[in-house]
């Protein structure tokens, strides 16, 4: 009996001090990436309080995030938005650092359920100093090429390998704007739109794949798809018909039928939800005085019963506060109405505590249903699972030094080559005045956009709103015009040259670069869509002195008629981004200028809105013009 007694003792002692040890640690399926996606989901969800569902439910603004923050509140996401560098040009690496250091709040928590980083990339990863910055989706649209190999290399490059310092962490959500149909250029936004077209913007979804991969055959229908570390989370925004607001007002109403909310507004969701898009974001606008972020009928009737969206579903910065009229007049309604209407995650971004309160008291009260709370974090999860992010949760900085490589610069200029639009080159019956010649005794190059880095680039860029100046590295018009001509050339630049300036001097040609300054959303609502001063007198003094071409920097048509006869050339270049050598390109003849309006160009604004189809369809420039010219190589060889 002593000995058994022994023997059990020993083996007690034994079993102690394995747990001591932790050798038996419970075993936590959810972390385990060989079990199916719905048990991961099911078995986490299962482990997880009402707080730290909630906590899932919220996205914050970097500004007020912190590792204790992110812990003690169990947060779901952090939004790293328009300026929201952690210092004044800052590398790649230090925003990696910055991203980890919060991803360890969100790791030591109880559940270490790793958090997704909200990215403001709309036109290359246009907040971080020193990144490629692509043309805008105005120009893109532009340029038709949808199939061409142009723009398989800008999925799989330019929304790939740029971003890779960040994306090889894997908990991207790209907060591009992928499905806005501008039906009016008077709203701030359009050069965010691809087209007024819808079926163009259905066409440019194929950047979809190029963001988070190609879905695999069988994979299931319409649910999201992250190919792993090196891609991201795509966000569909805004849901839905932001872009046929009256007037063209931001966040305002659009008033439409149901059918054509469906067949112009809508359609590119289709294609989105069955490319795997993973995320969508909702609208600040209303539809027929409905306000989206409270539709249940569009965002849980259509959205995710009738197309069977299976990612989740996310409001814009403050959305769910614009409800009501004014902003927060009664927040616990705003709440609820948001969550009832199938919103699964709240962009805050910075009053946190009191969402996570409200709800979790609407919750507590029944007036929200924990079924709802269980399919919003349902949703999150499965999105974060099948980004990886359980399993490379870390950034990889491998790839720190791709950020603004040559190969992306060299894209973005071909980009920028394929977006512009030759509008007028000579009279009828006059010797073209594109290309321009290389060789010439002087030539003069003006305007207030032709030697400006953050005019060139437009809103988003480095800045919410962007900023002029020499905000990042790039190529400037003038820069690109002295690369491209002949070395004997003299090229003079004059910001804004008077009369005076203009009789004194002898040019052989000029090059005036004018348009908007930037700007987005709100603030780029413009009734008059002129360009900013001196613009209009730029032209005038220089046009009506020596042969000139025109280029417009800008987000959108704008009114240009009345000056159309003193112009010799005139060129849309939307908003080109860094890569200005592209510019060059065309005019002086290395390439030919291939692109045709995405938007119908109108002759004055009381004409608008005007749309190509409409009954009253008198356009100066129609959908889909453009004059095409022959590379000056082609030329000389035939």
């Amino acid at each position: 009996m002593g000995k058994l007694l022994a023997k059990l003792h020993t083996v007690l002692v034994l079993w102690c001090l394995w747990l001591a040890d932790g050798s038996d640690a419970e075993y936590l399926r959810y972390k385990d990436p060989k079990q199916p996606l719905y048990v991961r989901v099911r078995d986490l969800m299962g482990r997880m309080t009402l707080e730290e569902k909630i906590g899932q439910m919220t996205q914050i603004e970097k500004s007020v995030a912190s590792q204790d923050i992110i812990n003690k509140y169990h947060i779901g996401s952090v939004l790293f938005g328009g300026g929201s560098a952690p210092a004044p040009q800052a590398s790649a690496q230090t925003w990696m650092d910055m991203a980890d250091d919060f991803q360890k709040g969100a790791l030591s928590d109880r559940l270490g359920i790793p958090i997704i980083i909200g990215i403001d990339a709309i036109h290359g990863h246009n907040t971080v100093y020193n990144a490629t910055i692509f043309p805008h989706n105005v120009g893109l649209g532009v340029t038709r090429q949808v199939h061409h190999v142009y723009i398989e290399r800008i999925r799989s490059l330019s929304k790939g390998s740029e971003l890779q310092p960040l994306l090889k962490s894997g908990r991207l959500e790209f907060l591009t704007r992928l499905l806005l149909v501008c039906r009016d250029p008077r709203w701030g936004r359009c050069f965010e739109s691809y087209s007024e077209d819808h079926k163009i913007v259905q066409s440019m979804t194929e950047i979809i794949p190029g963001l988070q991969g190609d879905i695999p055959a069988n994979y299931l229908s319409n649910f999201p798809y992250v190919d792993g570390r090196t891609k991201v989370a795509g966000c569909a925004k805004h849901f839905v018909g932001d872009g046929g607001t009256i007037d063209g007002i931001d966040e305002y109403n659009t008033v439409t039928d149901w059918d054509s909310l469906r067949n112009i507004h809508m359609a590119a969701y289709l294609d989105s939800i069955r490319k795997g898009v993973a995320t969508v974001m909702v609208s600040y606008s209303s539809w027929n005085g409905k306000k989206m972020h409270a539709n249940y009928n569009l965002i849980t009737g259509y959205l995710k019963n009738k197309l069977k969206f299976r990612g989740f579903v996310i409001s814009d910065s403050e959305g769910i506060d614009r409800i009501t009229t004014p902003p927060r007049a009664n927040y616990t309604y705003s709440v609820q109405a948001a969550i009832h209407a199938g919103i699964d995650m709240i962009l805050v971004p910075e009053n946190f505590t009191e969402l996570i309160d409200t709800l979790t008291l609407l919750v507590k009260r029944n007036v929200i249903s924990m079924s709802r709370i269980d399919d919003a974090v349902e949703r999150i999860l499965r999105v974060k699972f099948i980004m990886g992010l359980f399993e490379n949760s870390m950034a990889d900085f491998t790839l720190v030094n791709q950020l603004g490589s040559q190969e992306h610069r060299e894209l973005a200029r071909e980009a920028v080559r394929r977006s512009l639009v030759l509008l007028k080159n000579g009279e009828n019956g006059d010797v073209p005045l594109i290309p321009l010649p290389k060789k010439a005794k002087k030539i003069l190059v003006a305007g207030s956009h032709a030697n400006d880095i953050g005019n060139q680039c437009g809103g988003w860029t480095i800045e919410w709103h962007g900023l002029s100046g020499n905000i990042t590295i790039g190529t400037t018009i003038l820069a690109a015009v002295k690369n491209t001509v002949d070395p004997q050339t003299e090229v003079v630049y004059h910001e804004n040259p008077d009369k005076e300036f203009m009789n004194s001097n002898s040019f052989s040609y000029a090059i005036v670069a004018v348009g908007e300054l930037p700007y987005s959303e709100t603030v780029g609502d413009s009734m008059n869509l002129t360009i900013a001063k001196p613009g209009y007198d730029t032209i005038t003094n220089v046009c009506q002195a020596i042969k000139c071409v025109v280029i417009i920097i800008s987000g959108r048509p704008v009114v240009i008629q009345p000056y159309l006869p003193l112009i010799d050339a005139l060129v849309a270049a939307w908003l080109p981004g860094t890569e200005g050598q592209g510019v060059a390109d065309v005019l002086f003849g290395d390439y030919g200028f291939t692109g045709k309006l995405a938007r119908t160009w109108f002759r004055t604004v009381d004409q608008l809105p005007m749309n190509v189809g409409d009954p009253h369809y008198d356009p100066l420039f129609p959908f889909g013009f453009g004059l095409t010219t022959t590379p000056r190589d082609m030329k000389e060889s035939q």
